[in-house]
């Protein structure tokens, strides 16, 4: 049986790109992917145009590696095809493929010099030596590097090694760059760093890159669209803002940043019920009486004081709360609200420090919260 992909685009021919409707750079069509009993893929298909940035991301076991190393030819799909720039590249061996990768652990070459490792690709393409010195040269020149040409890993910071392997994926100017959570060995702070190095290199270069990552931040950031996975199928692919703004599935709004699930009823395409209370809802398509989970962003909640109202009029879905609960988190402030209109559920908002001293929000108080309708996603009751 085929398993149905459920994508942010609308389904387009194969071989065109879903954004621009030009001919796809890489074309991956109904892939599967067993290991024995086991399936990884299943029917995958994605389009991506010469010179994007994508990143695969899902947590651990949805499949995004397996699907990388597809593409790479290192795990050969056990049905389906994969085209690169019009050429069918589906069985053909690595060392066939148009493509530099660069791996989590950087997978340098500890007993050769930082120029030598970069240059090891062209060697083993019998480019001349001149060419292999101007290339190697304006590679570490790209990287910020060129004085540590003559160092050896070891020698060496995490961020800067990193670089390196980049660079010598990049040396032969391969068509597409894959890289395979690059930057999950590193401590927050490099990681940031690098995130922008890469994402300019990438604009650059202007080269095609697939990134697979289970940190959102570091797709949210870097990627020009996200393919969400989970248990080997495609939930949604989009923008950044896109999957962040308008999940298509209750997996996404929940993988993707911090949400709050409340059990409704749905009473309209636009209007539900929580705990006998009526709210507007962003539009949906579920049956009239159906249960249903609404969802809303914490960063979405707008708090408003008991004794007045911060825009013209009576916004719909105000609901007065009682503080429970207040964390610093430094730029803003993380709340935990309770409301007998809301059940026993616990709402969580996160206010910006400038609402929480004008409006006196303290631990005990009571104050009234907005829960914009456009801002309440609707979905399926969670299984």
């Amino acid at each position: 049986m085929r398993h149905e992909i459920v994508a942010a685009q609308p389904a387009t021919p194969t071989g065109v790109h879903p954004m621009t409707g030009k001919p796809a750079y890489l074309e991956i069509d109904g892939l599967w992917k067993a290991f024995g009993e086991f399936v990884a893929l299943k029917g995958v298909s994605l389009s991506i145009r010469e010179g994007e940035f994508v990143c695969f991301l899902g947590p651990s076991g949805c499949g995004k590696t397996t699907l990388l190393r597809a593409v790479a030819g290192l795990d050969l799909q056990t049905r389906g095809t994969i085209h690169q720039a019009g050429k069918d590249i589906s069985t053909l061996p690595p060392s066939k493929r148009d493509y530099g990768i660069v791996f989590q652990s950087y997978a340098l070459f500890p007993n050769l010099t930082i120029e030598r490792n970069i240059a090891f690709g062209l060697e083993n393409a019998g480019r001349p030596r001149a060419e292999i010195n101007a290339r190697v040269a304006e590679l570490l020149a790209l990287v910020g590097l060129a004085s540590q040409a003559k160092k050896y890993p070891a020698q060496l910071s995490g961020g800067q090694q990193q670089r390196i392997a980049l660079a010598r994926a990049m040396a032969v100017a391969p068509g597409l760059l894959l890289l395979d959570e690059p930057l999950s060995a590193l401590d927050a702070k490099v990681r940031v760093h690098l995130r922008h190095e890469i994402k300019e290199l990438q604009r650059k270069l202007g080269v095609t890159t697939i990134m697979v990552t289970h940190d959102q931040e570091e797709a949210l950031s870097m990627a020009d669209r996200i393919v969400v996975m989970n248990h080997g199928v495609i939930e949604q692919i989009g923008t950044p803002t896109e999957i962040y703004r308008q999940p298509s599935t209750l997996f996404v709004a929940d993988f993707i940043g911090e949400t709050n699930q409340i059990p409704a009823k749905v009473l309209a395409d636009d209007r539900l019920a929580v705990e006998g209370t009526e709210l507007a809802c962003a539009p949906h398509q579920l049956a009239l009486d159906s249960n249903a989970t609404a969802v809303i962003r914490p960063v979405d909640i707008i708090p408003h004081s008991m004794s007045g109202i911060d825009k013209v009029g009576t916004p719909e879905n105000l609901i007065e709360v009682i503080v429970k609960e207040m964390e610093f988190l430094g730029s803003f402030w993380r709340t935990r609200l309770s409301s007998p209109r809301l059940g026993s559920r616990i709402l969580i908002a996160d206010f910006s420090i400038n609402a929480v001293r004008r409006l006196g929000i303290a631990v005990g108080g009571a104050m009234r919260v907005e829960l914009p309708g456009e801002r309440l996603l609707v979905f399926g009751k969670a299984a």
